[in-house]
């Protein structure tokens, strides 16, 4: 599994409840949608931190993070887009992850993209955040530990092998900034008439 997926995938998600916004013209059909109370709404709205580790390259690194978190498909599906920027504000890093429950193992998972990477992983939501982890190499994992608690999210990622201690590669520290319409608002609607 190449490195930058990790890395990716481990930059990408958030929390707090938020209330979508639609476009007008979408606005009355927005409202008649009826939606889930999904176990990840904690993770809804605009996030925005810092997140910093070591790179393919060895060498540590730190961007500003940005997430955008929301439901789709009546909130059995949530949506998420990470995007992070170095110091002079040109994005370095971006990812995009479909979080849903598999109905045939009635277990969670992560989908997750950057780049020309992808994976599915196994996600699991815990009383005050969530874990995910993919594969690391032979006999090794990263562990994603993300806790959220009131506004804010903070995620470490661990590199972990079979017989060995964990090792830190990646922290994640973001505060919600508000709430998103994202994807919902500005779905095309069919022309009147």
């Amino acid at each position: 599994m190449p490195y930058r997926i990790l890395v990716a995938a481990g930059m990408l998600l958030a929390a707090c409840a938020s209330t979508p916004e639609a476009s007008p013209a979408g606005a009355a059909a927005a409202e008649s949608i009826p939606a889930v109370e999904s176990p990840l709404s904690f993770l809804f709205g605009e996030w925005v931190g810092t997140a910093k580790g070591i790179g393919p390259d060895r060498q540590p690194y730190e961007v500003v993070q940005t997430e955008r978190i929301g439901p789709m498909l009546d909130g059995h599906v949530t949506v998420i887009e990470g995007r992070g920027y170095d110091a002079s504000g040109v994005a370095r890093f971006h990812a995009f992850a479909v979080v849903s429950l598999n109905t045939h193992t009635n277990a969670w998972e992560m989908r997750s993209y950057t780049g020309e990477n992808s994976g599915t992983f196994p996600f699991e939501i815990t009383e005050n955040g969530f874990v995910w982890s993919t594969p690391a190499g032979p006999a090794a994992r990263m562990v994603y530990t993300a806790t959220v608690e009131d506004g804010v999210w903070s995620q470490i990622g661990q590199y972990v092998p079979e017989g060995g201690d964990p090792v830190q590669m990646f922290e994640m520290n973001l505060t919600r900034t508000g709430p998103t319409g994202w994807p919902a608002a500005g779905y095309v609607v069919p022309p009147a008439g």
